[in-house]
């Protein structure tokens, strides 16, 4: 009975993340892109598309997003002001199913390699769940090409999440997003919409398997860090404060400077809600970035 109730449960939150997401996205602006492609990157062809102008800053989305699921009520605010790359990770959207090995550095070292392809030395990066731990190892690998760092509801060890989160990874299963907007969102981009399961195995597979960048990596981090979670988000805030500590937070300013680091808990808001403050999260992050 309670391995029932837990797959229930499981599965009705998949639909209900699947649900607001594209709910919430249905309402944004539907900017259109200046140039969009695929950069060939370690043996595979990475998605990417173009808004605006200024200096560069690359989004990367989460775990079976889509950039328009995950950004299209951001960038369009973004672009006013910045030139906005967003990326799709390996099988999401429009980037192809590949069986190369599914790994956070080969993820880190392509969005690497798209930068070279549109020739962007260095760039502000923020990542969203799995786009902010892809993010994190772009920061440890590429140190010289990042200016600043945005991390929303993320973190880069397993041991960040709550056991709860964890233990919930182990019971995905690919029928859970059986029509779901998930799977919608893929049928309306994917360019060969027959590897839908192969992706989701590949990336339910990754996603239980545990992983950890390393304390002494994320200490050595030189770029400033902004740091974005809800209260409420599933990350562990005792780890999630030794985090910032890592990074040079956790003092008192009154006493001596201000960190180049900057933390936000978002109160009543979840993992997934949390992305649907745009303006609270357009504020945080136009508010650091300058």
């Amino acid at each position: 009975m309670k391995t029932l109730l837990k797959t229930h449960n499981l599965r009705t939150t998949i639909l209900l993340i699947a649900i607001m997401f594209a709910a919430s996205r249905s309402n944004g602006q539907q900017l259109k892109p200046s140039d969009s492609g695929y950069a060939p990157v370690n043996g595979i062809k990475v998605y990417y598309e173009v808004y605006g102008q200024g200096a560069p800053i690359v989004l990367i989305h989460g775990s079976f997003m889509t950039i328009n699921l995950n950004w299209s009520e951001l960038i369009p605010e973004l672009a006013k002001t910045r030139k906005v790359i967003a990326v799709e990770l390996q099988g999401h959207g429009h980037t192809p199913f590949s069986d190369r090995k599914l790994t956070i550095p080969t993820l880190a070292s392509d969005v690497a390699g798209v930068m070279d392809h549109l020739k962007i030395d260095s760039a502000d990066i923020a990542g969203y769940s799995l786009g902010g731990t892809v993010a994190y190892q772009f920061a440890i690998q590429s140190p010289k090409r990042l200016k600043k760092l945005v991390i929303i509801s993320s973190t880069y060890k397993s041991a960040g999440w709550l056991p709860e989160i964890n233990n919930g990874f182990k019971g995905f299963k690919p029928e859970f997003f059986t029509n779901t907007p998930l799977k919608s969102a893929y049928d309306a981009v994917a360019p060969d919409k027959t590897k839908w399961i192969n992706f989701l195995e590949q990336l339910i597979a990754f996603a239980g398997t545990p992983f950890d960048l390393g304390d002494a990596n994320i200490s050595k981090i030189t770029a400033p860090v902004l740091i974005i979670s809800g209260d409420n988000d599933g990350l562990d805030k005792i780890e999630l404060m030794k985090t910032y500590k890592s990074l040079g937070g956790g003092v008192s300013a009154d006493l001596g400077a201000s960190p180049k680091s900057q933390l936000a808990i978002v109160p009543g808001q979840g993992h997934v809600s949390l992305m649907m403050q745009t303006t609270t999260i357009l504020t945080y992050m136009n508010s650091f970035l300058q």
